[in-house]
């Protein structure tokens, strides 16, 4: 039996780990230089969506593997860096690195006609090879290719430069200008934060309103919160409004920040964790404004009608779930919502899984953990899986679901709650 990891950020060791517990042959393929995935800073000449600014937002209890916690003197919500080195080690200690390729790409993945799976891979150097596997594990996350909207009118006019988060690196580097960020998710947040110390003057353009949560809730971290059985035996409706009540206490309603209100209920959407930007409004370090509708020279127009001249516009509008070393037709492709059985097993093709291509509210890694050692078991035979219409099934009453509760796109389809999933894994 030989398996392929593709990906040695948090989701690709969790699988190595899982496998070479269970004594299962397999190589882990990593592009970059080192293991870290997301949080392992870009190199010169690399892009990244990692930058120098970047912190947890999960608390290092949750976030780090449980046979190996983080470092106990490490703050509760360690930078960038400190996670990066805290996945090395752990791929140190598990015993993952004689099975690590680094500097090695994934060109292609093709099923074979008589099973398994043939993989293309090329190093930094060129050099090409051609391997089988009887299973591919994909592992590598959903940030690679980033999400741009359509051109602005007057875009081609701006006078100042244009880029996204995955460009962006630390604020000293636009020290003195005039910025917009656009977005409201956990990027933009983190980098409109940064740049609000440097730059002469720091805006953050909103189209949609989003529910912004402290890190903390009560003196208890949130992620913490999501996982108590006090919390996640309430039914969802007293979930939201024990989480509604909580926000309204510790920091009011958005629109009092001259930010939009969310359209949506807690819990109907991704929610933004910042202990910081609302903090920055309030002292005029950032300044929220509406949707950019146009560009004029250097002049950014916004839907209220106003306008401010800006030298630099960083969008920080997320990801495209792209796998583009895959074969058309499979269950996980831009702009389609993602169909898996379990959010892992694709189920017309034998011998591929899927790791961390998930949203919960809450930290990922318990149920990374929970994915990898269910899918080790299926690979001794431990597990096993039902019938492809089963799990068709199982596919279409999940997007019921979802469809009910947020609405159905390729981000929504992704969504879990940690602790219902957790169970279903733990009990498979």
């Amino acid at each position: 039996m030989s398996t392929c990891v593709i990906g040695a950020g948090l989701s690709g060791l969790a699988a190595a780990h899982a496998l070479r517990r269970r004594g299962v042959d397999f190589v882990c393929l990593e592009q970059a230089p080192d293991v870290g995935g997301i949080w392992r800073l870009p190199g010169a000449g690399e892009r990244g969506p990692a930058y120098r600014s970047l912190h947890l937002n999960s608390a290092k209890q949750l976030t780090g593997f449980a046979d190996h916690p983080m470092a106990e003197d490490l703050p509760l919500y360690p930078r960038h860096g400190d996670v990066a080195a805290y996945l090395r080690s752990f791929a140190e200690w598990a015993g993952l690195l004689p099975h690590l390729e680094l500097r090695t790409g994934v060109l292609a993945v093709r099923p074979e006609p008589d099973g398994g799976w043939l993989v293309t891979s090329r190093t930094d150097s060129g050099a090409e090879r051609v391997r089988r596997f009887d299973q591919v594990i994909v592992a590598s996350g959903h940030h690679s290719e980033p999400a741009l909207p359509g051109p602005l009118p007057g875009a081609a006019g701006f006078t100042g430069r244009i880029l996204h988060s995955m460009d962006f690196l630390e604020g000293r580097e636009f020290a003195g200008q005039r910025v917009v960020v656009v977005g409201l998710g956990a990027s933009a947040v983190d980098i409109a934060a940064d740049l609000s110390r440097h730059a002469a003057r720091t805006l953050l353009s909103v189209r949609r309103g989003l529910h912004i949560v402290p890190k903390q809730l009560h003196g208890i971290s949130v992620d913490l919160i999501a996982e108590a059985p006090w919390f996640t035996a309430k039914p969802l409706e007293e979930q939201r409004r024990w989480v509604e009540e909580a926000l309204l206490v510790a920091r009011g309603r958005m629109s009092d920040y001259g930010l939009p209100e969310p359209d949506h209920a807690i819990f109907s959407s991704a929610v933004t964790i910042s202990d910081e930007i609302l903090s920055l409004i309030r002292h005029g370090a950032v300044l929220p404004r509406p949707a950019i509708t146009g560009l004029e020279g250097d002049r950014v127009r916004f839907a209220d009608g106003s306008a401010a001249e800006a030298d630099a516009i960083v969008y920080c509008t997320g990801f495209r779930m792209a796998f583009p070393f895959l074969p058309a037709g499979l269950p996980a492709e831009p702009e389609r919502p993602v169909e898996l059985y379990r959010r892992i097993v694709a189920p017309d093709r034998p011998g591929l899984y899927f790791l961390g291509l998930i949203r919960p509210v809450g930290s990922i890694t318990r149920l990374v953990e929970a994915q990898a050692d269910w899918v080790a078991r299926l690979l001794t035979g431990e597990a096993g899986l039902p019938a492809p219409d089963v799990m068709r099934k199982e596919i279409d009453e999940h997007l019921g679901g979802i469809t009910r509760r947020y609405g159905l796109s390729t981000g929504t389809s992704v969504q879990v709650d940690v602790g219902s999933y957790l169970r279903e894994l733990q009990e498979a």
